[in-house]
């Protein structure tokens, strides 16, 4: 096996996989691409690697119901379509109508369809994250889990769903530790892979039970899983990075990451899901409701580059802030949020709804908007000297009106100015083309500079510009956001 994905050595903001620098940048289905049965990942993948996508998430157990404002995707499966890492045996019916599972028998289809993935998922170079276990979020979906006591035979005790994130339940911390081992056997061969230990965990969850676990019990939970991980790859002669996040707190939510940085924590990657009253160096942040069309650009700005200086990469792993509105107003918003996130040394993952089973591509609008501009994106920023790159904040002393702006690049090399509309979708004007110009100083020499749309993915024509102080410059009117390079050159 090759080294597998790692933290690049010379940049701890950044991944190194096959010798190259590595930014995860993704629009992913919504990481059901095994347990669905149904859905044609074959087709997903293919259309992935065609949109230079560096990750994609892999759920390995839970299953999501249907709501309101949470669409129909590939982690909701119809009830025969779902595949589990455990076998169905019966002969008594589950919650879902189905037979129980027993937790003590592996189910062969389930791994065989996830070694297939992870193989081809591998031939195209994608990075895959895969998420051992996740918050169960209330009972209708706790009723959908095998390890759900009225799910499967093998006599489980009774429990409160919020209870599933502690080790409160010996025989379920039991099977719950078989199944983490289970996959991280299965899967620590390949060196594409990284391992989350749960999707969003949570504390305090708002059942109005005093007993619920805090957040601190729930990090015990998943200190101990991460040990196991460590433990089994000890055995296999492996070692991959583990993701994940200190719980945040439910009620009131408040969603913290300091811990997650810091040397003694567990997790390599700091996964963080874009919300308000989100948390670092002691500074909260609005990142923008769940579903709500919320752009708040500058403040994911500031809370990336608040970030930037702590050792450990920043994932923003799941932003959910308009992926229910499959139109170009909902995609504009999350490739404005894609490219500052990037510009600012973060990494990006948002989730595709327009990816479904049956339509594992995408539908021909998702393909000309979101899904074309990942791409650009994906291949705009896999240009750069990744290594050497940073966000150069203060480098723009004069920029139009109503933008938000990042830089990201090499001093005295390579400058790469990000400028968005941070107008709220609502407000007016948003969207409207702008003009104005810029101002920012450059050593003395010669540059090349031109302009590159992140809703085309081309560049304008280059021109020569010679550095020096208070340097002002035209940029072209535009709508929603634009990024201006600077090259050094030798000179016309």
């Amino acid at each position: 096996m090759a080294a597998p994905l790692r933290i690049h050595p010379r940049n701890p903001k950044l991944f190194e996989f096959r010798g190259k620098p590595r930014v995860l940048v993704c629009a992913t289905e919504h990481y059901g691409a095994v347990l669905n049965r149904a859905f044609r990942f074959e087709v997903y993948l293919a259309e992935a690697a065609l949109r230079r996508q560096t990750l994609t998430r892999l759920f390995t157990l839970f299953r999501e119901l249907q709501s309101a404002n949470n669409p129909y995707s590939s982690c909701k499966p119809e009830t025969p379509d779902y595949l589990a890492p455990f076998l169905r045996t019966g002969p008594e019916k589950a919650l879902d109508g189905e037979p129980k599972y027993d937790l003590d028998q592996w189910n062969p289809g389930f791994f065989e369809r996830l070694h297939r993935f992870l193989s081809l998922s591998s031939e195209y170079g994608i990075g895959v994250e895969v998420v051992l276990l996740s918050n169960t979020y209330g009972e209708n979906i706790w009723a959908l889990n095998p390890l759900n006591p009225q799910n499967n035979v093998n006599g489980l005790e009774a429990m409160h769903w919020p209870e599933y994130m502690t080790q409160r339940h010996e025989q379920l911390f039991a099977y719950q530790c078989a199944h983490v081992r289970k996959i991280v056997e299965e899967t620590c061969s390949y060196d594409h892979v990284l391992y989350e230990i749960c999707n969003e965990p949570g504390g305090k969850a708002p059942t109005g039970r005093p007993d619920n676990p805090a957040p601190e019990e729930v990090d015990q939970w998943q200190a101990a899983l991460a040990g196991l991980v460590r433990q089994v790859e000890e055995e296999r002669g492996t070692r991959h990075l583990i993701a994940g996040q200190q719980a945040f707190t439910w009620t009131p939510f408040f969603q913290p990451a300091d811990q997650t940085f810091a040397g003694e924590s567990p997790f390599e990657v700091v996964n963080i899901h874009p919300l308000p009253n989100t948390s670092v160096r002691g500074q909260s942040y609005d990142l923008g409701a769940f579903m709500s069309k919320q752009l708040r650009l500058r403040q994911l700005r500031d809370y990336c580059l608040a970030a930037y200086p702590l050792a450990k990469p920043l994932n923003l792993d799941e932003d959910n802030a308009a992926t229910q509105y499959r139109d170009p107003s909902g995609w504009t918003l999350h490739r404005k949020r894609a490219w500052m996130a990037l510009m600012c040394g973060a990494h990006y993952d948002c989730i595709d709804f327009s990816l479904l089973p049956g339509r594992e591509a995408g539908t021909p609008e998702s393909q000309r908007h979101l899904r074309a501009w990942m791409g650009h994106l994906s291949e705009f920023v896999h240009s750069l000297d990744l290594v050497a790159a940073k966000p150069l904040e203060g480098f723009l002393k004069q920029q139009p009106p109503h933008t938000v702006e990042a830089v990201l690049g090499v001093p005295g090399q390579d400058y790469c100015v990000y400028l968005a509309d941070g107008r709220e979708v609502e407000e007016i004007g948003a969207g409207r083309p702008i003009e104005g110009r810029l101002m920012f100083d450059l050593p003395m020499g010669w540059y090349r500079t031109a302009c590159y749309s992140p809703a085309t993915g081309l560049y304008s024509p280059w021109h020569y510009l010679r550095g020096g102080s208070m340097i002002r410059l035209g940029v072209p009117d535009f709508e929603q956001d634009l990024v201006l390079r600077i090259l050094r050159d030798a000179g016309p």
